[in-house]
């Protein structure tokens, strides 16, 4: 329990804080704590692709937290929230789920430091290769500290993050901001939103688990398994667990409610190709290739209002999936 307090206190005073002119680049030095860092802000998967995002760069933060380890380095994951930020009671508690395993969190603000707070009334506010981009910048410095193992970095996210946590898996996305073989080690996605998949030629083969709300009105689980089916027929090692009755954000302390502002994708039909950049309507079969066409469409088929809340039995099982997934994928001991 000091662990989950030192965490959510950590997060408390991560969030205001501004970002500086200077974010660090390595952590050779072993530092941990608020850590301020470069990543980029693309306005799309294409940008991404082909590294034409602006050169300026945008300073993010995240706070680091590495558990004592009994030998050797530690591996970490890289935390990636949701579209309306960092909620309490969410980040920390899985950041202290995992501490308690032996291994280090990164949990990622991309939105406080871009003047955001939430993007859940309107996703058009930053494009989701933006949290992309900052999950791979966390993967690079974290790679630079001497008490983590680079070859054991994964990363985990909720809803948009969920997202993250599954692009993070394609191939053009990562050459975008990684030279080398450097990549996540284990892709852990809650409730992700699978109505608009992305999909390349070439994916990674690290492991990917996904954790569905069987009642989820806002990200249902049926576009996601389609999602888990199409990367098993990849090659990728892949498990999708749906919670009967669970609703979005099962994982959260708050009774389930609805939110009539919510924007939700589960009306699109349609895939983004990132290595052309092309969209393609599942319902018409029409490839749409200029920007004006793409986001009239995305604009169109956008629906209003969902339901999300907290489900004792869906968390415990959760935590029991995750923890399961994790030993496994960085080959822990079992406590």
């Amino acid at each position: 329990m000091k662990i989950a307090a030192s965490v959510a206190a950590a997060l408390l005073l991560m969030q205001p804080a501004p970002v500086s002119a200077d974010p660090v680049t390595s952590l050779a030095d072993g530092r941990t704590g608020r850590i301020e860092f470069s990543s980029v802000t693309p306005s799309g998967p294409s940008e991404l692709v082909r590294r034409s995002y602006p050169a300026a760069g945008t300073t993010v933060a995240g706070m680091l937290v590495i558990p004592p380890a009994a030998n050797g380095r530690t591996p970490a994951m890289v935390i990636a929230h949701g579209s309306g930020g960092i909620l309490p009671g969410r980040e920390d508690a899985w950041a202290a789920r995992l501490n308690a395993l032996g291994i280090a969190t990164f949990v990622v603000d991309s939105f406080t430091p871009r003047g955001l707070q939430s993007t859940s009334r309107d996703q058009s506010r930053l494009s989701t290769m933006a949290n992309v981009a900052d999950a791979f910048a966390a993967l690079r410095l974290l790679a630079t500290h001497p008490r983590l193992d680079p070859t054991r970095i994964g990363v985990m996210g909720f809803s948009r993050g969920g997202q993250v946590a599954l692009y993070s898996a394609l191939e053009p996305l990562r050459r975008g901001m990684i030279d080398g073989d450097l990549r996540f080690a284990a892709h852990v996605a809650l409730y992700p939103s699978c109505s608009i998949p992305y999909r390349s030629a070439e994916v990674g083969t690290s492991p990917v688990l996904m954790l569905l709300g069987g009642a989820d009105d806002y990200t249902p689980a049926a576009a996601c398994r389609d999602y888990a089916a199409w990367f098993a027929s990849k090659g990728v090692p892949i498990e999708a667990i749906a919670y009967d009755g669970a609703q979005h954000d099962f994982d959260i302390p708050d009774p389930p409610r609805f939110l009539p502002a919510l924007q939700s994708a589960r009306g699109c039909r349609a895939e983004v190709e990132v290595d052309s950049g092309t969209v393609r309507r599942l319902d018409t079969g029409e490839v749409l290739r200029d920007q004006t066409t793409i986001s009239a469409y995305f604009r169109s088929c956008m629906q209003r209002g969902a339901t999300m809340g907290g489900n004792s039995v869906a968390l415990a099982r959760a935590e029991r999936d995750v923890a399961t997934f994790l030993r496994a994928a960085f080959k822990l001991p079992v406590r």
